[in-house]
């Protein structure tokens, strides 16, 4: 039979695509590590006879009309009994009460047994087998099993029904691939031709996939980064060396330019599916998130429906954007984020959030080894994830969260109350044994770190009880609610807190900020490199790119390159005579800026004389912004407009914002916005031609001075680097080039750049910036 009409699918993926069913499990739901499940299962298998197999490798082949099934996975146990009969084991490990399970509770784990059973007795001409299940409760070790047999023929009969009922989406995978790879290979570059720099930098991106390593590409703005590194992925899919492609970014606006990139492909023969995921909270239909039965009909049911949702949306389009996924998230009545997790699994192309593949809390973890193995990641922005990934291998707890869940539960539930007290009084010790309000210590908090987990555990066995079928009133705005969703978010403050515990080492350091009433005590991660590394493992290849991946030994090092991963820094596409740059040598520094506030505005001012136009002039801090705003406002030239940055904007804020940049401007008039640099309008954004005429830096970007830039400064000096550039100059000169990097976005623009601060002059700052600049 052709390749192409070979299913090959574990046996996991196949059963619960065909027996899921019911609602969505809400809010709360346990959250069993892969290690505590691991463990539970090794528990088990320790007990075995002498005469029994653990992680037995199990395969068959099953014909199912055009379609040939080559279905795998290992059974958790193999149990030969006295009397020669043999007996499939399969292990689940819950952290809920053993006695809400029965027999027939999850019809999907004997699914899972009797194909492995079928597997095996098929393999070895067997005429019958036993099945168990065995459930492990993970805190008492207390364990709970059901028997059965069954004959060789009721076994074939089970199998073929599932690979029958899971044939129908298999074809509409197989001819969408076929379909997709013809597509593919019939593309042409979607433009009339490559830009200087494009050809080389799509060449690197296609060599990375092909030899299976990673890259590291800085393209400056104007080569054209997102297709430049799509239309390569996309021929390497078509040439089979990868199946599923991560478009990952940091900001809304890049996601954007993404779809814009597969839509325009598509316009040009591509036949693909491209999925978007949205936040929960911006794509739920809900005014207030509340994923019950009970509360939201599009979670109720919601497994009894989502596979027709799912054939119906693949078998009808293919750029599945939010717009799309709500219309048959609502026609199907599905969950409309779950429903885009879904389809994720499925699509060609995922456009998505960094947190997705990297983050430990939101990672999409029910993707397979084998799946990994196929997928290639593209990461774009990639110098914001150095901080990104920094504040997903963070943790942090709140004294006060304990102490109120220690008097809310002291009725309610004992072992809840006193669990949260042992945590509060945890942080009581912290706080006697603290000198000033500012406490830090190499070593994780072990004691601390047990009572916590402590907690998470009573508060998981509280949490599995149904409000509604345990009596208890639930309605929203309601203080059991209000109490419960308290402790729900408590709960998974804590769970993340014990996981980073797990992974904490010498890269981690722990701080403690003491107020009077408070204590907020975090494990910091000072160097995340190591943890990307963990989290990318088994991807085909990662391509990080951005403008600015500079200098490329730094980011090299802070996102966890390989020995065998290459770099690449391409030149600026752009002519010099398109750019005027000016360096003001004035100090920026916090202790100089009231002095140099008169002279600062006169230079920016000066900036705009004789050129009316668009500006954009970027500031390090809302408070140096707001100080210059005001006193140039009360000088500034009859016929000038001010725009100013808020904090906490919309994105209906920032579109009017952005608009405000018009083009072909009134002759004589001049138009400025105040922007704060690593803000919202510092990156991501397209003001071409005269919706930009020129942009001022003010100072050189570096982060403010804080305990925790201070510690990481710490380390990375006492680790042989540079500390004060890893903590300070490397991420404010990164938000310069960003910043500047919005004048000049086509081949037709011109402005004027001023980099306003003496450190300009210095060599040390000077070698930061692009060449076309200096």
């Amino acid at each position: 039979m052709a390749k192409e009409s070979t299913v090959t699918i574990a046996v996991r993926p196949l059963v619960e695509y065909v027996f899921r069913s019911g609602s969505l499990e809400g809010g709360f739901r346990a959250a069993v590590s892969l290690t505590e499940g691991t463990k539970a299962h090794q528990q088990v298998q320790k007990q075995y006879g002498e005469g029994d197999q653990k992680e037995v490798y199990l395969k068959a082949e099953i014909p199912c009309g055009d379609l040939l099934f080559v279905v795998d996975g290992r059974c958790d146990g193999l149990l030969a009994g006295e009397d020669g009969s043999l007996t499939v084991d399969e292990i689940k490990s819950t952290a809920g009460d053993l006695s809400a399970i029965d027999e027939d509770t999850y019809p999907v784990h004997w699914a899972q047994a009797k194909c492995y059973a079928y597997m095996y007795a098929k393999a070895n001409g067997l005429s019958e087998m036993g099945i168990q299940l065995t459930y492990v409760q993970l805190d008492t070790g207390e364990r709970k099993q059901f028997r059965t047999r069954a004959g060789i023929d009721e076994l074939e009969t089970f199998m073929y029904d599932v690979v029958q009922r899971y044939a129908p989406y298999a074809r509409l995978l197989r001819n969408h691939r076929r379909e997709r790879n013809r597509s593919i290979a019939e593309l042409a570059f979607p433009f009339p031709g490559y830009r200087a720099g494009q050809r080389k930098l799509a060449g690197a991106v296609y060599k990375t996939i092909e030899e299976a390593v990673g890259l590291f590409a800085q393209a400056p703005t104007g080569i054209g980064k997102t297709i430049s590194t799509t239309f390569p992925a996309l021929k390497a899919m078509g040439e089979g060396k990868l199946n599923q492609l991560y478009y990952l970014t940091a900001k809304t606006i890049t996601r954007t330019a993404a779809e814009n990139a597969f839509a325009l492909m598509e316009a040009q023969g591509l036949q693909a599916w491209v999925v978007t995921l949205t936040a929960k909270e911006k794509i739920c239909f809900r005014e207030e998130v509340r994923c019950t039965k009970e509360d939201c009909m599009y979670a109720d049911g919601y497994y009894d429906r989502i596979n027709g949702a799912i054939q119906d949306i693949l078998a009808n389009e293919t750029q599945l954007a939010r717009p799309v996924i709500e219309a048959y998230a609502r026609k199907h009545r599905v969950c409309p984020f779950e429903f885009s997790l879904d389809l994720s699994y499925a699509a060609d192309v995922t456009i998505c959030d960094y947190n997705y593949v990297f983050d430990p809390k939101v990672s999409l973890q029910r993707m397979f080894a084998e799946q990994k193995k196929e997928t290639v990641l593209l990461i774009d922005e990639a110098h914001n994830l150095v901080d990104r990934a920094r504040e997903m291998y963070s943790a942090e707890l709140l004294k006060s969260s304990f102490l109120t869940l220690q008097r809310a539960y002291k009725a309610k539930s004992p072992s809840v109350a006193k669990a949260a007290k042992a945590v509060n009084a945890g942080f009581i010790e912290l706080r006697k044994q603290a000198e000033g309000s500012f406490w830090v210590d190499r070593a994780a908090p072990e004691l601390l770190l047990q009572r916590v987990e402590a907690f998470s555990k009573a508060a998981e066995r509280e949490l599995a009880i149904d409000p509604s079928a345990a009596g208890q009133a639930n309605a929203p705005g309601s203080s059991e609610a209000e109490a419960r969703e308290l402790l729900l978010q408590a709960y998974f403050d804590a769970l993340h807190f014990s996981r980073m515990g797990k992974l904490y080492d010498e890269r981690f350091v722990t701080y403690a900020e003491i107020a009077r009433e408070d204590v907020r005590i975090k494990l910091f991660c000072l160097d995340p490199s190591h943890l990307l590394q963990e989290m990318s493992k088994g991807f085909r290849s990662r391509i990080y790119f951005s403008a600015t991946l500079s200098p490329m030994g730094y980011y090299r090092d802070m996102l966890g390159a390989g020995p065998d991963d290459y770099s690449i820094s391409l030149p600026s596409p752009f002519s010099r005579d398109q750019l005027e740059v000016v360096v003001v040598p004035l100090s920026t520094r916090y202790q100089d800026r009231e002095q140099t506030r008169g002279p600062l505005v006169r230079a920016l001012q000066e900036v705009t004389r004789g050129r009316p136009g668009n500006y954009l002039f970027f500031f390090p801090s809302y408070a140096y912004m707001n100080m210059i705003y005001e006193e140039f406002a009360a000088s500034k030239d009859k016929g000038t407009e001010l725009l100013l940055q808020q904090a906490g904007m919309t994105e209906e804020d920032r579109e009017q914002f952005l608009a405000a940049f018009v083009p072909n401007p009134e002759p004589g008039r001049t138009f400025i916005a105040f922007a704060v640099m690593g803000g919202l309008f510092s990156e991501g954004i397209d003001l071409v031609g005269d919706r930009l005429t020129g942009v001022a830096i003010v100072g050189v970007g570096l982060p403010q001075i804080g305990p925790e830039r201070n510690l990481i400064r710490d380390y990375f000096q006492a680790t042989g680097r540079d500390g004060f550039d890893y903590a300070y100059v490397y991420p404010g000169m990164n938000k310069v080039l960003q910043a500047g990097g919005r004048l000049i976005r086509s081949e037709t623009d011109y402005g004027r750049l001023a980099l306003i601060d003496d450190r300009y002059l210095q060599s040390h700052y000077a070698r930061l910036l692009p060449e076309e600049w200096r």
